[in-house]
């Protein structure tokens, strides 16, 4: 496969894990019982596993590695908060509210976590960026 093709892959995955995370997120506000099916637990995994492995194997092709590429760092980074975030808003928030701002906060924290893909530069809004 070339370079091109896992980018093509791991580009599909996030769209998909990305997309699958607000539907899970509707559901989780107004039918919390379609969160419990097997395969609404079963497909995210099978993403977020084709979406790391694909990450991983650009980071060894292109050599640019986290602690060592600054906006890597900051993938890494903001990939662990989208994570705890993720499960608080569709697990383990107490209240809907919490839920609910989780959710918010997971959003924003993919967003972040494209446009540093997009731009390679870990602060957005840089002096001089």
């Amino acid at each position: 496969m070339t370079y091109l093709a896992i980018k093509t892959i791991h580009v599909t995955c996030a769209v998909l894990s990305i997309s699958f995370f607000m539907v899970r997120g509707v559901w989780m506000l107004f039918d919390p019982a379609r969160l419990h099916r097997r395969w609404v637990r079963t497909v995210p995994h099978v993403i977020d596993t084709v979406l790391l492995t694909s990450a991983l194997i650009m980071v060894y092709w292109s050599a640019q590695y986290p602690f060592v590429q600054p906006w890597l760092t900051a993938k890494v980074i903001a990939l662990i908060v989208y994570i705890v975030l993720g499960s608080i808003a569709l697990k383990r928030g107490r209240t809907e509210t919490v839920r609910i701002t989780a959710f918010i906060g997971a959003m924003l924290v993919f967003g972040y976590i494209v446009m540093v893909a997009l731009t390679r530069q870990p602060l957005l809004f840089a002096p001089g960026s």
